[in-house]
């Protein structure tokens, strides 16, 4: 375990946006909305799935699990940032630090399996139109979900084990939640090799994943050209424009976070990416999920219409 100088018993500050004392009453409220959508979007995503038929499939058992992710993504950090924007006490404890990262971790990286998962899905979708329901089997759809999930959490549980293997100094985390770049600024001697072998861990769970989703999408696109009806082509982009923007938007974060080298890494910069990420994104997919898909919208219209009725 990791040995520390510290006077807080082993705890951490969380600095947060206390840099910035005028924004942080605008913080709060900003980020207290957003993270009202988060829960009601990615909630709302989960019940249509499960309750309307026409949305029993692969596609959408994956899109819930998504939705749940991106729950159990923003609420690992978002109630501690409401708190430290709200209130004096911004310390936390060192268990409380390393379960926060583990969860963190872990959740961040089921999503990066899941969404390559989901490109999967979708390239059997566009390119094997004939064999999809054959190949996207109930048994098989469950079990890229476990794997998904045992993946980011076996990943989450070799770094998080290889950081408190790290001796810190100090107890100020620039930062608004416990967050892997922000520990190894701590790190009190040459870490090199432990941060290696967590560097390779990162890459395995970002770059791999991303270059997988990327070839899948190339051989989509392939396949798109290759056909003649625009009408045909419209149906292929709609279907995989939802979850390309989604890739994007959160390998692009991840990327800048993790990737780059930890003296070239800007904590105050580092920050308002971790926003980003842990906030904006979560609240965007459903958004992103509905406005651009029929099946979906055509449920939530088919829910509201029933309520508006029974009013």
């Amino acid at each position: 375990m990791g040995t520390f100088n510290t006077s807080l018993g082993g705890g951490f500050i969380l600095v947060g946006f206390s840099d910035w004392p005028a924004l942080e009453l605008i913080f709060f409220i900003h980020i207290l909305i957003f993270y009202s959508i988060t829960l009601f979007g990615n909630t709302a995503i989960i019940a249509l799935s499960r309750t309307d038929l026409r949305l029993h499939t692969p596609m959408y058992f994956f899109l819930s699990h998504l939705s749940f992710l991106d729950l159990c993504f923003t609420t690992s950090t978002v109630p501690q940032l409401l708190i430290n924007l709200h209130g004096q006490d911004r310390t936390i404890s060192y268990g409380g630090c390393v379960a926060q990262l583990f969860i963190f971790l872990a959740l961040g990286s089921t999503e990066s399996v899941l969404l390559v998962v989901m490109a999967f899905d979708r390239y059997v979708a566009v390119c094997r139109p004939l064999h999809y329901t054959t190949i996207m089997h109930p048994v098989l759809c469950q079990a890229l979900a476990i794997a998904s999930w045992v993946g980011g959490f076996l990943n989450s549980l070799i770094q998080t084990g290889l950081m408190m293997a790290m001796p810190l100094c100090g107890h100020r985390l620039n930062h608004f939640f416990c967050e892997m770049p922000v520990f190894l600024k701590l790190a009190c001697q040459d870490t090199g090799g432990t941060e290696a072998k967590m560097f390779v861990a990162r890459v395995v769970i970002v770059a791999v994943p991303a270059m997988l989703i990327l070839g899948s999408y190339a051989q989509i696109a392939r396949a798109v050209l290759k056909v003649k009806s625009v009408a045909a082509r419209r149906k292929a982009a709609g279907t995989c424009g939802s979850h390309l923007l989604v890739v994007s938007l959160f390998y692009g974060s991840a990327t800048y976070t993790y990737l780059q080298p930890k003296d070239s890494y800007s904590e105050s910069k580092g920050k308002f990416v971790a926003l980003f990420y842990t906030i904006i994104t979560p609240m965007f997919n459903p958004l992103i999920y509905t406005l651009r898909n029929k099946d979906m919208k055509g449920a939530l219209w088919k829910v509201l219409g029933r309520a508006a009725a029974t009013g």
